[in-house]
Parts: C-alpha cells; structure tokens; sequence
C-alpha cells in the first residue's frame, strides 16, 4: 500500500510478533462512521493539498530562472517524504531537529540510537550504535551502509541479516513489558485479597471494568460456552493493540499499529487460532455446502467459501493498519500545511496556523477514540470468527447442556 519501510521488518521484528502466541461493541455502524469520516476526510485533505501545490509550483518555476538551481532545491518543500519519513520504522527514536541550513552536518538532532544488529556470512556477528551511520544517514561504517529506503545493505551487496533493534521492536518490548508488570501486578493484589474481600484500588479501578467488558461483550456473546478457553487470548490481544495505539500518539515514538507487518503477524496468528478452533461442520459448509445443486457446490460455493476463510484474517489485517496510517497522515497532513502556506508566503503560513493546530488537535482528541475501538474491533472480530469455526456444532452442544440440566 504505501512503499516504506514500515513494510519490510528486519528477522528479530517477526520472531518477536509470533511470540505473542504464548502469552466493546453493540453499534458496529457507530463505529463504521467514524472509519467512514476518517476516510472522507483524508480524500479532502488529499484534494486541498493537490489545489494548494499548483500555487508552490508555479513560485518555485517562476523564481528558478534567477535563483542558483542549488537554492531552489534546499527551498523545496516535499510534505510526502516528511509525512513518510515520521511514520515508518528507522533505526533512531528522532524527536526533533535543529537546523544548520549553511552546513546540514552541524544540525543538532535529537534522537535516541538504536543498536545496529547484523551477521553476514564471511565477516561474522557485527553489533554498533546506529549512531555510526550519521545524523543524516549517509555515512558508511565496517562495510555497511543505510540505502534510499534506511535498509541497511553491506556496500560490497553481499548478503546481510539483520537482527537490529528498530524503534517498533523496541517500543513493543516496551508494550510487553508495560503488559506483563500492568496484569501480575493486578492479579497479584486479587490473589491477596484486594478487589475480592474489599474495595480494588489504582490500577485494579482501571483494568478490571475493561477485562469484565471483554468477557461481556465480546467472549461470552460470540464463544457461548467455550468463552473461558479463549478469554486469556482476547485480553492478550485486546490490551497489546490498546498499549501500542496508545504509544503511537506520543511525539517521537513508533507507530507500530501502522506498520502492516505487525498487523500481518496478529492476523496470522489469529487465524490459526481460528483454524485450529474448527470441527467437521465448519468443513463439511465449506467443502460440501448443503441444500444446494452439486454443480453449484463445486464451482460457485467450494471457491467463495475457501475465499471466505482467507479473506477473515485479511480484513483483521487492513482495518487494523489502514486506520492507524490514515490517522497519523491525516494530523502530519495538517501541520505540514502550515509549511506549505508558508513556503507562499510568511503572512499565509503564520496566518493559517491556528486553524491547521486546531484541525490537528482535533483529529488527535479523535485518535485516542479510535485507540480503543481499533482495539476492540480486532478482538470482537477475532471472536467472532473463532466463533463461526465451531458454531456448526453450537447446537449440539447446547442441546447436551440442556440435556444435562433438565436431568439434574
């Protein structure tokens, strides 16, 4: 969809994603709107921008014949490349920057760097800061070298793993890390006695209304009886979603929600879980569709019902990571038209500051909303679907427990 590097993780970015298979919503249309306004404002926003750019190109031409092409160059404003560059992976936590436009090299950058990670074969395990690569990026070290795309690649093109820490790996250890010591630290004080015998107290107030919510609204009404089995699955998901939303929308941090190899490996995993939760009737609908012609089974129903099982997992994928960029586009969108009005003229960008600011304070307030329900949607429609694999036997079961019941 986009041509980042947010699409190309590095080998330690996907064991980590697949590690996490160890460890609310009655008005889905009131959640829909909100993707539907989303996703009509970025189509305004991307109209805006087309009709604002004609007016920059046409100063930038008119100024090139008595300006150096060197001048015209560091003045061009490219809002694609600023908007990409802060929503992909990198290797450095960049905060902000402090330009020097007589030497670019002397800019002050403020950033964390990252540890470089690599093994090639011939030349060994090689471990450095990524800070030897340059505040810019363009300087070599021990052989290795960042491309167009910040990919790490050896100068001589030989074959390179690499296994560093990104700023997505790191801030989703930071999120499991933050999962873990939230949920012991809750579970400890029941297991002692708080929040059972007495009152819960701190973060008790904050977690249990969402756990119970979870159980409520989205295992007990889509698993039926087997809601317990795959409850600990749902919050595990619902709360690694719910932290890492959450970290995206603080200045200099990853948005790992947006990359679409982390909402690729979610997917994944829940459809196994949800292959592995299917029984004979789920199979016998898809392979053998019953009350319908033969012919109509083998060459209509067999392919739109294998498609279907594919297609689950997909629709996790894209909403999950579509919503997520488009939110943080559209509040980079936003600010860099202050910059755009400005590279016009110094009155227009200053005057329509407070309108892009209160526009980009706005979709941020809407961010934190769609935090959650991005969150609460990948799970109910991860229950869902477990739910649908075994449903074909729902009614057995059912008539067993009644069975059991009516005996007792």
């Amino acid at each position: 969809m986009i041509g980042t590097r947010a699409q190309s993780p590095n080998i330690l970015q996907i064991i980590f994603n697949f590690s996490l298979v160890a460890l609310p919503l009655r008005k889905i249309q009131e959640v829909m709107f909100v993707s539907r306004y989303k996703n009509a404002l970025a189509f305004a926003l991307g109209c805006l921008l087309a009709l604002i750019s004609l007016p920059v190109l046409a100063q930038e031409n008119e100024g090139a014949a008595g300006t150096e092409p060197h001048a015209v160059k560091e003045e061009k404003l490219d809002p694609a490349k600023i908007i990409m560059d802060h929503i992909k992976d990198a290797h450095e936590f960049h905060f902000f920057t402090i330009e020097n436009k007589e030497n670019p090299h002397e800019s002050f950058h403020a950033t964390i760097p990252l540890p470089v990670i690599l093994y090639a074969p011939g030349k060994g395990l090689k471990v450095f800061s990524s800070a030897r690569f340059g505040h810019l990026g363009d300087e070599a070290y021990e052989g290795y070298k960042l491309d167009e795309k910040k990919d790490i690649v050896a100068e001589d093109g030989s074959v390179v793993y690499d296994f560093s820490l990104t700023k997505n790996v790191v801030q989703m250890l930071l999120a499991l890390t933050i999962l873990v010591w939230l949920m012991t630290s809750v579970a400890k004080k029941y297991k002692n006695g708080q929040g059972v015998s007495s009152a819960p107290k701190g973060w008790q107030n904050a977690v249990e209304p969402v756990i119970a919510f979870v159980r409520d609204e989205v295992a007990k009404p889509n698993l039926s009886h087997k809601w317990q089995k795959y409850l600990p699955y749902l919050l595990t998901v619902f709360f690694f979603i719910l932290i890492n939303n959450i970290f995206g929308l603080l200045p200099g941090s990853a948005n790992v929600t947006g990359n679409i190899a982390f909402t690729i490996v979610l997917g994944v995993i829940s459809f196994f879980v949800i292959l592995f939760s299917t029984n004979k009737h789920f199979w016998g609908h898809i392979f053998w569709f019953p009350g319908v012609p033969v012919l109509v089974r083998i060459f209509i129903m067999l392919p739109v019902e294998l498609l279907g099982v594919f297609t689950k997992p997909f629709a996790l994928i894209v909403r999950l990571f579509a919503n997520m960029v488009a939110g943080h586009i559209i509040i980079l969108s936003f600010i860099a038209l202050i910059f755009i009005f400005g590279s016009m003229s110094a009155g227009a960008g200053w005057g329509f500051s407070p309108l892009s600011v209160a526009f980009a304070v706005f979709i941020y307030l809407i961010e934190i909303m769609v935090a959650f329900i991005q969150a609460f949607i990948f799970t109910n429609l991860t229950a869902v679907f477990i739910g649908q694999a075994f449903e074909g036997g729902h009614d057995h079961h059912e008539a067993e427990d009644h069975g059991h019941h009516a005996t007792a």
